[in-house]
C-alpha cells in the first residue's frame, strides 16, 4: 500500500497549484462579491484542460485518471470553490452521464465539445420539490412518434453552471407510474426553442458560480438526444452523482486546507501579550487537530478516487469521503476563523468566504443523511 503520488501526479498537483494561484486566486474575491464567475477564467479553465481532465484523448480529453482530477478540485477550491464547483458539475456530471451512457455518435456530438472546452455542461436533476426525492420529479418527457421527438416540460432548480452552459443533461418522467424506473436523462442544447434559464439564486456561499432556475416549455428533443434506455435515467443519475461526490470531497478537502493555510499564516503574525499567538500551546495544539482531521479526508478521498479508477464498486467510498470531508471542511473553518478573532470575521479575509464555501458540501450531491444511508446501506445494517 503506497500513499505517496506518484512522479506525474505530483507534477500535476504542483500545475494545478500554480493555475489556482495565478489565475483564480486574484479573481475570487471581486467574484463572490459580484456574484459573476469571470469568463475570461471560464476560457482559461477550458483553454488549459481543466474541464476534461479524466476524460479520453480520443474525445478531446486530457486522459489523466480521477486522482489527478481530485487532486485539481482541492487546488482550485483552496483559493475558490465557486471555480472548484463549476468544474465539478461539468466533469463530474454532465460528462460523465454522456461517457458513460452515451452512444458512439452522442459521445462525438456532445462529449467532444464538452471535454475539448469549446462547451460548458450543466446537469438538472433538482426541481423545486424534488431535491433528495429523485422520485419526486414533476417535470415530464412525452414521445411524439410522428416526429421521433421528445416533448420535455416542467422546470428545474439550483442547476450549476446554467447561466453560462452550452450543454443540458435533463431528467424527465417519462412514466410516473414507475417511480424511479420512469426516469429518463436527455441532452438539452440551450438554443433549443422553450429553455428559458432564470437569474442567478442569490446564496451563502459559493456565490460566483452560476446557480440558476431552468424552465422547459414544450421543449422537443430528438430522440436520438436520449441517454441510454428509456427508465435509465435514475441509474444516469446516481452514477454520475456517485462520481461526483468525489469531486465534492477533494472541493471540501481543498477549502479546509485553504482556511487553515491562511490561519496558520495570521497567527504567525499577530502578536497578543507581547509575543506571536502562533506561541501559545492551544493555537498549536487548535492547528495540530485540524491538519489531522484534513489528512484523514484527503486519504478517504483519495481512496475512493483510486477506487474509481481501477473499476471497483467505489460508490460507498465516495460517500465516505464526502461525509467526512464536508463535516472536517465546516469544523475546520470555523476554527479558522476562530483562531483570526474578529479579523476572521470580516470580508478582506478569505476564511470568512471559506465558512460560508463549506456549508453546501454537506448539501449537494447528496446531503449528509443520504450519504450516511449511503453507507449503512453497503454495511446491509438492515
Amino acid at each position: 500500500m503506497d500513499f505517496k503520488l506518484s512522479k506525474t501526479h505530483l507534477l500535476q498537483q504542483e500545475m494545478f497549484r500554480r493555475f489556482a494561484e495565478n489565475e483564480v486566486k486574484p479573481l475570487a474575491e471581486e467574484m463572490d462579491e459580484t456574484e459573476v464567475f469571470n469568463r475570461d477564467l471560464l476560457a482559461k479553465l477550458q483553454k488549459y484542460g481543466l474541464m476534461g481532465i479524466p476524460y479520453s484523448k480520443e474525445y478531446g480529453g486530457v486522459g489523466g485518471d480521477y486522482l489527478a482530477y481530485t487532486l485539481c478540485m482541492e487546488e482550485i477550491s483552496k483559493v475558490d470553490a465557486s471555480t472548484g464547483v463549476t468544474i465539478s458539475v461539468h466533469t463530474s456530471l454532465a460528462c460523465s452521464c454522456i461517457d458513460s451512457f452515451g452512444t458512439e455518435e452522442q459521445k462525438q456530438n456532445f462529449l467532444r465539445p464538452l471535454v475539448d472546452g469549446s462547451k460548458v455542461g450543466c446537469f438538472g436533476l433538482t426541481e423545486p420539490n424534488a431535491g433528495s426525492d429523485a422520485a419526486g420529479q414533476q417535470t415530464k418527457a412525452v414521445y411524439d412518434e410522428a416526429s421521433d421527438e421528445y416533448i420535455i416540460n416542467g422546470g428545474k432548480i439550483f442547476t450549476t453552471n446554467s447561466g453560462f452552459a452550452d450543454t443540458f443533461i435533463v431528467f424527465a418522467m417519462t412514466d410516473k407510474s414507475q417511480g424511479t424506473k420512469g426516469i429518463s436523462a436527455f441532452v438539452v442544447e440551450k438554443e433549443m426553442p422553450g429553455v428559458t434559464v432564470g437569474e442567478n439564486i442569490r446564496r451563502m456561499g459559493i456565490r460566483a458560480a452560476s446557480n440558476c432556475e431552468v424552465s422547459y416549455e414544450n421543449v422537443r428533443v430528438p430522440a436520438a438526444n436520449r441517454l441510454g434506455r428509456e427508465g435509465q435515467g435514475f441509474k444516469i443519475a446516481m452514477k454520475a452523482l456517485d462520481g461526483g461526490r468525489i469531486g465534492i470531497a477533494a472541493q471540501a478537502v481543498g477549502i479546509a486546507q485553504g482556511a487553515l493555510n491562511e490561519a496558520v499564516k495570521y497567527v504567525k503574525e499577530r502578536k497578543q501579550f507581547g509575543r506571536s499567538i502562533s506561541k501559545f500551546q492551544t493555537t498549536q495544539f487548535k492547528a495540530a487537530d485540524m491538519q489531522t482531521k484534513i489528512d484523514a479526508a484527503r486519504l478517504l478521498t483519495w481512496r475512493a478516487a483510486k477506487a474509481k479508477d481501477d473499476g471497483e464498486n467505489y460508490g460507498p467510498y465516495a460517500a465516505m469521503a464526502k461525509l467526512m470531508a464536508s463535516d472536517v471542511a465546516n469544523e475546520v473553518c470555523r476554527e479558522a476563523v476562530q483562531l483570526m478573532g474578529g479579523y476572521g470575521y470580516c470580508r478582506e479575509y478569505p476564511v470568512e468566504r471559506a465558512l460560508r464555501d463549506a456549508k453546501i458540501t454537506e448539501i449537494y450531491e447528496g446531503t449528509s443523511e443520504v450519504m450516511k444511508m449511503v453507507i449503512s446501506g453497503a454495511m446491509k445494517v438492515v
